[in-house]
């Protein structure tokens, strides 16, 4: 296979298995971020994008468990590692490659601490991406949908956190930067929101 047809083949799955389906619109956008963050440094691009694109596959539905109590225990980076290498060697992707695709899914989260370029971009990428207008959009989506978040005021703990914690949590020089601006539109969206409802919104 040529890296056009890997690439292709890793983008029609996702398309086909972000379930919801605007699940689907946070690879690109990971991507993307990843490689605007990395712009000045040395990494892989392919490691980079089959991780990006790969990363969140054992939280789409079909993918986990069903049951919310069985779905509160999930550890979906497994999964993910797994069903992924298993799908990129089909596909074709370097096999040379796919233990840093591993390494970078691997430690991915806000909790991790990735030791590998790809890694450390995917992990602020993520963090970025749950921050300003598309960490609110991200979040406002699960209301109603997953049974964590009934109502609007329930998911308003998840953006406090999201603004007190993990603007803080990124590594890089200029995804530092980046945080600290969303954060500060996150904190404005926050700061109306508690102004136009006070104690009334639900």
């Amino acid at each position: 296979m040529t890296l056009r047809d890997w690439r292709e083949s890793v983008i029609e799955y996702i398309r086909i298995e972000a379930r919801p389906e605007d699940k689907f619109g946070h690879q690109p956008r990971l991507y993307a971020l990843a490689g605007t963050i990395g712009q000045d440094m040395d990494y892989d691009d392919d490691v980079l994008f089959a991780a990006a694109w790969m990363h969140d596959l054992g939280v789409f539905s079909g993918h986990c468990p069903q049951d919310p109590e069985q779905l509160s225990r999930w550890d979906h980076v497994p999964y993910t590692i797994d069903r992924s290498i298993e799908l990129l060697t089909g596909w074709g992707f370097p096999k040379e490659k796919l233990d840093a695709v591993a390494q970078a899914i691997q430690k991915h989260q806000v909790k991790d601490e990735p030791t590998t370029a790809e890694g450390t971009l995917l992990r602020d990428a993520d963090i970025l991406e749950q921050l300003g207008a598309i960490g609110i959009l991200r979040t406002v989506v699960k209301v109603g949908r997953d049974t964590r978040y009934p109502s609007f005021s329930s998911i308003l703990p998840v953006l406090n956190y999201s603004v007190n914690h993990l603007a803080h949590q990124t590594r890089l020089i200029r995804s530092k930067a980046m945080a600290e601006s969303r954060a500060e539109m996150l904190r404005s969206f926050l700061s109306a929101v508690y102004d136009e409802a006070g104690d009334l919104l639900h």
